[in-house]
C-alpha cells in the first residue's frame, strides 16, 4: 500500500467562490425576515412589467411586450394593480384584492371578473390563472406565525458567477424553511427564504402547496434605498404549474405613506359584463 502501485491522485479544481463570507445563527436570520416584515406597511410602486407564458407543458413560449403599471399594496393583504396599454396608455385592466376575493375588470371589453383569491381549477390560458396574493405574497412576505408555523435553519449552496473567471462556481447559502400546521393537524413545507451569504439578504423565496410541489418562485435582486428601507428594484415571479413568469423593475417607489380605502376600489362602469369564477 505504502509503494504507490494501488493507487493514484490526482488534482481537483476548486470551484467554489472566492469571495469572503459570513455567518448567522438561526435567531440571526430570523431576527433579519422578521425586520425585513415590519419594515414596509404600505407600498405604492410605478413599475415595468414583463410576462412570458408557456414552457414545457404548452410546447412554446410566448413573451408579452413590457407594459407600464402601477401597484398599492398595504398590510395584512391589501393589494390593487393597473397595467396600461403600450403607446395610448390606457387600462389594460385595473385589478383590486383583500386577499379573500378580488375583482379584475378589463376596460377594453367593459367585463368585470370577480372570485376567490385561491385558484381551485387551472384555466388552459396561463393568464387567465393569474390571482392578486401570488403578486402580494411576492411582494411583502407575511410573517412567520408562531402558532402555527415552525422555521428551521438549513446549510445549502447556490450557483454565482466569479468575478474573476466570469465562471459558475458554487457558494455556501443559508435557507429559513417554514413548516406549517394545515388541515387535520398535518404539517407541511410552506416556505423557504434563501440567504446570500456575501450581505445576509433575502434573494429568493419559495411557496409550496400542500403537497409540497413549489407554487410559486420569487427572486430578489438589485436592492436599493426606497425611503431608507432596503428593497429589490426587480422581483420576478414564476408559477411552475400553470407556466407564467412576471417581472416587476421598480421605476419609482414609495414606502409607508398611508393609503385610504377607496384607493383599493374598483369604478365599475355602467353595463359592464360580470363574470364571477365560483
Amino acid at each position: 500500500m505504502t509503494t504507490g502501485c494501488l493507487f493514484r491522485t490526482h488534482r481537483v479544481e476548486r470551484k467554489r467562490s472566492p469571495v469572503p463570507l459570513k455567518s448567522a445563527t438561526q435567531e440571526e436570520l430570523m431576527a433579519k425576515l422578521e425586520a425585513m416584515s415590519a419594515s414596509v406597511r404600505t407600498m405604492n410602486a410605478t413599475v415595468d412589467i414583463d410576462t412570458t407564458v408557456g414552457g414545457e407543458k404548452t410546447g412554446e413560449v410566448t413573451e408579452y411586450q413590457q407594459i407600464r403599471g402601477y401597484i398599492l399594496a398595504e398590510k395584512p393583504k391589501m393589494l390593487r394593480m393597473i397595467g396600461l396599454l403600450p403607446i395610448v396608455r390606457s387600462r389594460a385592466f385595473d385589478m383590486v384584492s383583500d386577499g379573500d376575493q378580488f375583482e379584475l375588470l378589463v376596460p377594453a371589453k367593459n367585463r368585470l371578473i370577480k372570485g376567490n383569491d385561491q385558484l381551485t381549477k387551472i384555466s388552459d390560458n396561463a393568464l387567465e390563472n393569474l390571482r392578486p396574493q401570488v403578486i402580494y405574497e411576492a411582494l411583502l412576505p407575511t410573517r412567520i406565525d408562531s402558532a402555527d408555523e415552525i422555521a428551521v435553519i438549513e446549510q445549502g449552496s447556490q450557483q454565482v458567477v466569479n468575478e474573476k473567471t466570469h465562471q459558475s462556481v458554487t457558494q455556501p447559502n443559508y435557507h429559513i424553511v417554514v413548516i406549517r400546521r394545515g388541515a387535520q393537524n398535518v404539517w407541511h413545507l410552506h416556505r423557504k427564504f434563501y440567504f446570500s451569504r456575501t450581505d445576509l439578504h433575502v434573494y429568493r423565496q419559495t411557496i409550496y402547496d400542500d403537497q409540497g410541489a413549489i407554487a410559486t418562485d420569487v427572486t430578489y435582486s438589485d436592492p436599493q434605498d426606497f425611503n431608507g428601507v432596503q428593497f429589490p428594484s426587480l422581483i420576478e415571479i414564476e408559477r411552475p404549474r400553470e407556466e407564467y413568469r412576471i417581472a416587476l423593475k421598480m421605476i419609482k417607489l414609495i414606502l409607508n405613506e398611508p393609503l385610504q380605502p377607496e384607493q383599493f376600489q374598483l369604478e365599475i362602469p355602467a353595463g359592464a359584463t360580470v363574470t364571477d369564477l365560483k
